[in-house]
């Protein structure tokens, strides 16, 4: 009888620590799981957020600085070599052709003027081979040499003394042209405002002398 009523006494404590496990159990399961996540969800957000931020500012940079400063050089490299190419590669052989014909044929007119037949026959000759000789083989050689000197130092030089001096340049261009578009726009408003206030002012007392004059009549 002693043994029954110890069992009845101990297992109604036993299911109340039990219920208190539980509770505090679920309790803290529930709140550690709700504050890690909203910590966690917040720490991933403002992780990734300042990751990618970081990492996209560093690939554009890099990448449009890469691209541009490619792309200037072959552009202006290319473009720049073929007209200058072309450019000089018609105008000297324009140019020395028709010089050197000229020289060539009075140099050589007045130091053969002895035999008549000889300097009449190799001025022509000479005028006509050097002329079309030097004008062919110089047209080519400088065109070829300047084609490759502009490309390699515009490849190079030209790039970034573009950038300096665009940047120097429209900096003191867009200061000086706002100052003077600005001034010479806030005169010619003023002076506009300012007549048309004279205007309006005058119409004003003349109606108004007209008004008294007719009054007084």
């Amino acid at each position: 009888m002693f043994q029954t009523d110890c069992v009845l006494l101990i297992f109604p404590n036993s299911i109340r620590s039990l219920c208190l496990y539980l509770f505090l159990y679920l309790y803290l399961s529930i709140h550690l799981s709700l504050y890690l996540s909203i910590y966690l969800s917040i720490c991933l957000s403002v992780y990734l957020s300042i990751c990618l931020f970081v990492c996209l500012s560093i690939y554009l940079s890099v990448y449009l600085s890469v691209c541009l400063s490619i792309y200037l050089s072959v552009y202006l490299s290319i473009y720049l070599s073929v007209c200058l190419s072309i450019y000089l590669s018609i105008y000297l052989s324009i140019y020395l052709s028709i010089y050197l014909s000229i020289y060539l044929s009075i140099c050589l007119s007045i130091y053969l003027s002895l035999s008549v037949c000889l300097s009449i026959c190799l001025s022509i000759y000479l005028s006509i081979c050097l002329s079309v000789y030097l004008s062919i083989y110089l047209s080519i050689y400088l065109s070829v040499c300047l084609s490759i000197y502009l490309s390699v130092c515009l490849s190079v030089c030209l790039p970034i003394c573009l950038s300096i001096y665009l940047s120097v340049f429209l900096s003191i261009y867009l200061s000086i042209y706002l100052s003077i578009y600005l001034s010479i726009y806030l005169s010619i408003y003023l002076s506009v405002c300012l007549s048309m206030c004279i205007l309006f002012f005058g119409s004003f007392v003349a109606c108004l002398v007209v008004c008294v004059f007719l009054e007084g009549v």
